[in-house]
């Protein structure tokens, strides 16, 4: 995680009134706030996130406005005050004349707004005349204020509870709630934070649609994330750099491979996600995967930057090679009227020198494309499984990655470390035609034949094909260290193909906006079913190996295998916010509802091979009481 805002990040804006405002910071721009107003964007790039910014009056030439960094004194100056000082009898204000008998209105008071560290009086009102009237301001006078702008809004604030003939019949928390409603609709500030994890699940919940995240809270995204125990699986072993031998041969530098990292924790995590990629970014920012490192993406963007120029470049070096080719073939027509051409006899064979350079390019077998190698890793990845032809993960460019187009991102860490792949690429593999149909095989003398298009076209076909072909095989290979789901699928069916690619030990965690589908998934696992399994397994199992059993496909009396799963149970957790003051201390009543949201949990285990019985023989040991003859 960033502590500076980056140029072209997503970051989070949050205005006086509450709202939140998501965009992308890119240099020399122009953020508009709307009434607000506008400022550049590299006026906070490179600086740090949660600092409260202020809109100056803009200049007479300049169309935009400055940003003053709001100290945290003058943040909670309210709050400092009252608790540092108790009002006096000579700070509270003048309470207006009683009325007369007849119900006259009451006498003409003077209100003042002064200074509560200096004392000074800051200005100064008489509501003679019009003590009948709450506001005195119209709203042609307010907006003209709005218009003028002066002191970022807290001029107008201080006018508007100058103007209240009321403002001493409000009480202490009256008074401070009118003050703070004031404040967030006229003053001009703003504060940035980051675009993580919980930001971006209280932004769906509260601002966008809270069903595509399946309403899931920021508290149920962390019940998952600790109870599927998802953490940095390791580094990977094909990750660590090769060294050098000491024994080198000319230019010949012959590299050793790594040796391996011996780990009973690959750190592989089965993932179904039908969040929009929420439930896959908590699990990446857990695992250290979600950012990428600014290193790679610079030296990325550099890579880029040089090879644009270079294209940029290429017409006018064309036009004086031309040019040099011109001279060249004046310069050897002449010299070939100058001298006689023999021709060879018949039978005769002709000899070149060895200085004449042949028209094809020579073959350089020790660079070509190796396109047999998946550019996966091994350890610390997260294999998405989803219903359709292709993943929807689009949350997740807001973390500066394209899960359509993961080449165009190739320095993200989620680039290497996250594999999709669709139920039927699981279940059929050979109906899936990008696993199926291999392109046809080159040598590489064909390959340097080929035209430049046609050589890449083919280059590109089989990487396709390698990469399905080794997400496919290690998913169907299994040993992964743990499930996570949040889907509307039936849960039990996901259960079912799912549970045999876990590890033996590995935590299994599910939500579902409702409980009714994880107590039908608990119930085949309850106590009650396994105990039936045990004494009367199904009759088309009893001959099958353990393998066998785990891939049953289940039945109506065991919709699943119970030996599969233990500790299986359901829970929830829901965050709720009070207001807490003296006296008004209760729960807010005006919070979002929606589904409560329940998770299940339980562990994979590997059933023991055969039918266990206890041995032995069962004796209670009896208490000796000593009787009064032997005591004696």
């Amino acid at each position: 995680m960033h502590s500076l805002v980056q140029p072209n990040s997503w970051v989070v804006l949050r205005l006086p009134s509450g709202n939140l405002r998501v965009l992308q910071v890119a240099p020399n721009t122009t953020i508009s706030l709307g009434k607000y107003g506008s400022f550049p964007t590299n006026l906070i790039i490179q600086r740090p996130f949660h600092l409260t910014y202020e809109l100056l009056d803009k200049q007479p030439d300049e169309a935009f406005n400055r940003l003053r960094i709001v100290p945290s004194a003058e943040l909670y100056a309210d709050i400092l005050a009252e608790s540092s000082t108790t009002p006096t009898s000579e700070d509270v204000t003048p309470a207006p004349d009683a009325e007369s008998a007849d119900g006259a209105t009451p006498a003409a008071v003077e209100y003042s707004l002064v200074d509560p560290d200096s004392g000074v009086v800051v200005a100064v009102t008489d509501s003679a005349g019009i003590a009948s009237a709450r506001q005195t301001l119209t709203l042609d006078e307010i907006e003209a204020l709005k218009k003028d702008g002066t002191d970022a809004g807290r001029a107008l604030i201080a006018k508007l509870l100058l103007s209240h003939t009321a403002i001493d019949q409000k009480t202490e928390y009256s008074l401070a709630k009118y003050k703070l409603l004031k404040t967030r609709k006229y003053i001009r500030r703003f504060s940035v934070y980051p675009l993580d994890v919980p930001m971006l699940d209280y932004w769906n919940l509260e601002d966008k649609d809270a069903s595509k995240i399946l309403e899931m809270r920021d508290e149920m995204i962390a019940l998952v994330g600790c109870w599927a125990n998802v953490h940095f699986g390791g580094a990977d072993i094909c990750e660590v750099q090769p060294t050098a031998k000491p024994e080198q041969v000319g230019d010949d530098t012959n590299m050793e491979e790594p040796e391996p990292i011996p780990t009973s924790a690959p750190g592989r995590w089965l993932a179904v996600d039908d969040t929009g990629g929420l439930l896959i970014a908590a699990m990446a920012e857990r695992m250290g995967l979600l950012y990428a490192p600014e290193a790679d993406k610079l030296a990325w963007e550099q890579r880029g930057a040089k090879q644009s120029s270079a294209k940029q470049d290429k017409p006018a070096s064309a036009g004086q090679e031309a040019e040099k080719s011109e001279e060249s073939s004046s310069q050897t027509a002449t010299e070939q009227d100058n001298t006689a051409v023999v021709k060879p006899e018949p039978g005769q064979v002709t000899q070149t020198s060895p200085t004449q350079t042949p028209n094809k390019r020579p073959i350089d077998h020790t660079r070509h494309r190796k396109d047999d190698a998946a550019p996966y890793a091994h350890a610390n990845t997260i294999t998405h499984i989803h219903p359709n032809a292709q993943a929807n993960l689009s949350l997740l460019r807001y973390y500066d990655f394209d899960a359509a187009n993961p080449s165009h991102t190739p320095y993200h860490p989620l680039a290497k470390h996250l594999m999709t792949l669709s139920w039927l690429q699981l279940l059929h593999p050979e109906l899936d035609q990008a696993y199926t149909s291999a392109p046809p095989s080159a040598t590489l003398d064909e390959i340097y034949s080929w035209k430049t298009n046609r050589r890449s076209t083919y280059h590109k076909k089989r990487k396709r094909w390698v990469k399905a072909c080794h997400i496919i095989d290690t998913t169907r290979k299994g040993e992964f260290s743990g499930l996570v789901v949040a889907s509307q699928m039936d849960p039990v069916s996901i259960m079912r193909h799912a549970v045999p690619l876990l590890a033996g030990g590995a935590p299994i965690a599910i939500y579902s906006q409702s409980i009714e589908a994880l107590t039908e998934l608990a119930d085949c696992y309850s106590l009650g079913r396994r105990a039936a399994w045990a004494t009367s397994m199904p009759e088309e199992l009893v001959d099958k190996s353990l393998e066998e059993q785990e891939k049953w496909a289940g039945n109506d009396e065991f919709p699943l295998n119970p030996s599969l799963v233990l500790g299986a149970s359901i829970q929830t957790s829901r965050v709720r916010k009070w207001q807490v003051l003296p006296g008004r201390t209760h729960p807010l009543m005006s919070s979002k509802g929606g589904a409560e949201g329940y998770v299940f949990t339980a562990w994979r285990v590997k059933p023991a091979e055969g039918k266990v019985e206890a041995r032995g023989n069962l004796r209670s040991k009896k208490r000796k009481v000593e009787t009064p003859s032997t005591a004696s």
